[in-house]
């Protein structure tokens, strides 16, 4: 048999003088042979070089040891460490990773599903950039784990997220307590979860600590424009109207920073007239100056219990109720943004 052509299973067999079945046994590890049949048909694999057909065995097995993962910015350096935390695990469970950037396009995301589906991946992490995941356009019953981005008919859905009103109140609460009374909140104008609970974080501390809510300091910025140049532009128009404010929250730090830079060039000292505090914990909140304070959340943690989660039911596992769905606590990393001047 010439080496230089792939050997099927079939021509394996032959050469050990056993069943394919056998050898199948061997290839798989699994089922009854001896150590002698083992090492003779490890030896002829060796040296033909055989390859697994893996898309002939997915077909058979109904398994093709891949998941798809939707990302809605893999630019952005906290989706970008989720994604890596997640391809490493699922790297040791022996799985591929189909990575999707939907670049937060509705249309691209529900491709994205489609494709996935046409490539019989056994399961999907899901962190969406829109309200509804697009299920009706799969044909396969493929389990599905959404991350930080609860679905909108969420009664039946596996989903791991941050506890976001939980960090939108304690930011607010940590520049309360550093003396602010008139807080400007710095978010995305977008009704997913995310965004709604860490305005209502904002709100309930405001109430709690009976300060009173002001409309004109709720910058809530345009989809498309909800970065640091937005964020930056929106903050430089409202000192510009001579609206006063002591504290601001921005809802990722890459807004802080936009906030803070627009604070910076009209000459407004940080945190001695105006305290700031971001959500995330990125790398610029460390390197900026000053440093920002911020609202961290548990990548690794989130990263770990959505996968497990995934892996359970891609094997069959039942999933009591009270396990479909984790909230993750989060944390105030206090720096020199907020300190008391």
């Amino acid at each position: 048999m010439d080496k230089k052509k792939s050997i099927s299973m079939k021509g394996i067999a032959e050469l050990a003088n056993v069943s394919v079945a056998t050898v199948s046994r061997v290839i798989n590890n699994n089922g009854r042979f001896s150590k002698e049949t083992q090492e003779k048909i490890q030896a002829i694999i060796a040296e033909y070089g055989y390859v697994t057909n893996m898309a002939a065995k997915s077909l058979r097995m109904s398994k093709s040891k891949t998941i798809g993962l939707i990302v809605p910015n893999i630019d952005n350096e906290w989706f970008s460490q989720l994604v890596l935390e997640i391809e490493n695990f699922f790297f040791k469970e022996d799985y591929s990773v189909f990575i999707c950037n939907t670049s937060q396009d509705e249309n691209k995301e529900i491709a994205y599903f489609k494709s996935l589906d046409s490539k019989l991946v056994d399961g999907i992490i899901c962190i969406s950039g829109i309200e509804q995941i697009p299920v009706d356009v799969i044909t396969r019953n493929i389990p599905i784990v959404c991350i930080d981005r609860k679905p909108k008919d969420h009664s039946n859905a596996y989903y791991v997220e941050s506890n976001h009103y939980s960090g939108g109140y304690l930011a607010t609460e940590e520049l309360i307590k550093q003396g602010c009374k008139r807080i400007v909140i710095v978010s995305r104008n977008k009704t997913l979860s995310v965004n709604k609970q860490r305005l209502e974080g904002y709100r309930q501390a405001l109430k709690d600590y009976h300060l009173k809510e002001y409309k004109e300091l709720q910058l809530l910025l345009d989809p498309s424009k909800a970065n640091y140049e937005g964020a930056r532009e929106a903050m430089n128009q409202l000192i510009k109207k001579g609206i006063p404010f002591d504290g601001i929250f921005a809802t990722n730090d890459w807004r802080a920073y936009g906030a803070m830079v627009a604070l910076i060039e009209n000459n407004i000292k940080i945190p001695e007239q105006v305290k700031i505090i971001g959500f995330d914990d990125v790398f610029i909140s460390q390197s900026c100056h000053p440093s920002l304070s911020t609202i961290k959340q548990d990548i690794s943690g989130l990263a770990k219990k959505a996968s497990d989660l995934l892996l359970r039911l891609m094997n069959d596992i039942d999933i009591e109720d009270d396990h479909k769905r984790y909230i993750l606590p989060v944390e105030v990393i206090r720096r020199d943004s907020t300190k008391k001047a």
